[in-house]
């Protein structure tokens, strides 16, 4: 969740100089698009992996400092809650086979990991939503041990002034009626329970608008397709869970402020954009800071200097708000460069269905950003939005709208419509024939099968429950399966049920 942060309490005069200081990096980074000064020598892409851990009987296991010990490995970080992790990979080209190798590296990097895990008596998980937590794994005191996430955590309760509500109404398991969740929280360690793959894919400042506004529009069918959430705190709700759940998990509204219209800080947003400055510049107007330290250095002095300014104060502004699609600027050996990152997909179930999660978007995200009519000139900004609800809930059972068809599920729009760009859009990348046909038939074939991660929770946990065992039972038998499984490394529309 970001860089870290000092121990400390924050006063008036730490905010006036903190919001004097995001104004200057905005104005330094309207200067750099203005001279386009990024770098933007070949499309790479990155990828992060939230993870879970569990003991020998799936329950959380809250031993990630210990874990991170014995991997050894730079490429693992902590993450909020202590049953977590996360694994980031260096970026590297889109053409090519780079995919394929990156798969292999996944798989090794994670096997490894996991091996050493079991050390520490836990194993790694990659699930949207672990199904086994309880309420007592939301406390306090299950934060990692970092100051980031206890200041993160002080802040956005004092903001809201109260415990965070999670409520939030199931689509019904087989032969059942709808669950509901209607709960509370009293920290942010109940946001750990969403662990996701991050894209991330570099494009050139006058792309930006264009790849952005496209991922908006692709959210809802993204998370349909590869729903992998449906459990939480024993309960059958979304097949997306993850979405709901982040929104309320660090919400910093009251309902108050809620009923006002007041935006929140896990946000889709509100409007197509012209260019990567709205996305900042909107973060700055309109979400106060949690985090308002500010750093020695003056980006106008840094560019005036011939330099390149870090934006410190805005970058860690922005890790504070949870755009779906998030605008990253980064800094690499002294050259600045832009990036999409794409935040609403599960982890898991499997590294394949990962990697053919992202070579979908991929593909067909660039496809449709070079499209003569513009996507997002044929849709509202708001249908965009309403599919990523209607996708996370009901998954393969969703009705999605899209420009020329009218309302679809979202196997019939993939299959019809988007796989053919998506083809069209790895082949204009440069991406192997091998590569493409290998992770978009997994998506073809996960369409025709209509099974995703969450299908495959639901029908195993409902059969289980059908022999005889309680939820508790029955979430505990599934997740071992799973974990099983995940570890054979099929994709998940071959897994068997029972």
């Amino acid at each position: 969740m970001g860089r870290g942060v000092s121990v400390r309490t924050f006063t008036r005069e730490d905010r006036r100089r903190h919001r004097e200081r995001v104004q200057r990096c905005l104005d330094a980074l309207g200067t750099m698009l203005a001279e386009d000064t990024f770098s933007f020598p070949r499309q790479q892409m990155g990828l992060e992996i939230e993870l879970n851990l569990v003991d020998g009987a799936c329950r959380p296991a809250m031993a990630n400092a210990e874990v991170l010990e014995k991997i050894g490995d730079p490429s693992f970080t902590l993450e909020l809650g202590q049953h977590n992790l996360e694994v980031n990979v260096p970026p590297r080209e889109l053409a090519g086979d780079e995919t394929l190798g990156l798969e292999r590296e996944l798989r090794t990097l994670l096997a490894s990991a996991d091996d050493k895990a079991h050390d520490a008596g836990t194993s790694i998980v990659m699930i949207g939503v672990l199904p086994t937590l309880r309420q007592e794994h939301f406390h306090r005191r299950w934060l990692s041990d970092q100051p980031r996430y206890a200041l993160l955590n002080d802040q956005i309760f004092a903001a809201r002034g109260e415990c965070a509500e999670l409520v939030m109404e199931g689509s019904p398991l087989p032969g059942s009626a709808a669950e509901r969740l209607d709960t509370y929280a009293e920290s942010i360690v109940a946001e750990a329970a969403c662990t996701s793959v991050q894209l991330h894919l570099q494009v050139a400042p006058g792309d930006f608008a264009a790849h952005w506004n496209v991922a908006q529009a692709l959210a809802g069918v993204q998370v349909a397709i590869a729903a992998n959430s449906p459990f939480l705190l024993g309960r059958a709700l979304w097949h997306e869970t993850r979405i709901p759940l982040f929104l309320q998990a660090t919400d910093t509204r009251p309902a108050e402020l809620r009923n006002q219209g007041v935006r929140p800080r896990v946000w889709f947003g509100e409007r197509w954009i012209t260019s990567i400055f709205d996305l900042f510049e909107e973060n700055v107007r309109y979400f106060p800071a949690l985090l308002p330290e500010t750093g020695d250095e003056d980006p106008l002095d840094v560019l005036g200097a011939g330099g390149t300014p870090t934006l410190s104060e805005l970058r860690l502004h922005n890790g504070t708000v949870w755009r779906w699609n998030r605008p990253v600027y980064d800094v690499v050996d002294g050259v600045p460069h832009l990036r999409v990152e794409n935040r609403v997909l599960p982890a898991g179930p499997t590294v394949l269905d990962m990697m053919a999660n992202a070579a979908f978007f991929y593909g067909a995200q660039r496809a449709l950003a070079t499209l003569d009519r513009p996507l997002w000139t044929q849709m509202s900004f708001q249908a965009a939005e309403e599919n990523l609800y209607a996708g996370s809930r009901h998954g393969m059972g969703a009705q999605l709208y899209w420009p020329g068809i009218g309302w679809i599920p979202p196997d019939e729009l993939v299959l019809r419509r988007l796989l053919p760009l998506a083809h069209e859009g790895l082949r204009a990348c440069g991406v192997s024939d091998s590569a493409r046909e290998r992770y978009l038939g997994v998506i073809e074939a996960r369409c025709l099968t209509r099974r995703t991660g969450s299908q495959w929770q639901r029908e195993t946990v409902t059969l289980l429950e059908e022999r005889g065992a309680t939820r508790e039972q029955a979430l505990s038998g599934m997740l071992a399966r799973y974990v099983e499984l995940m570890h054979h490394g099929e994709p998940v529309h071959t897994w068997p049920v029972g």
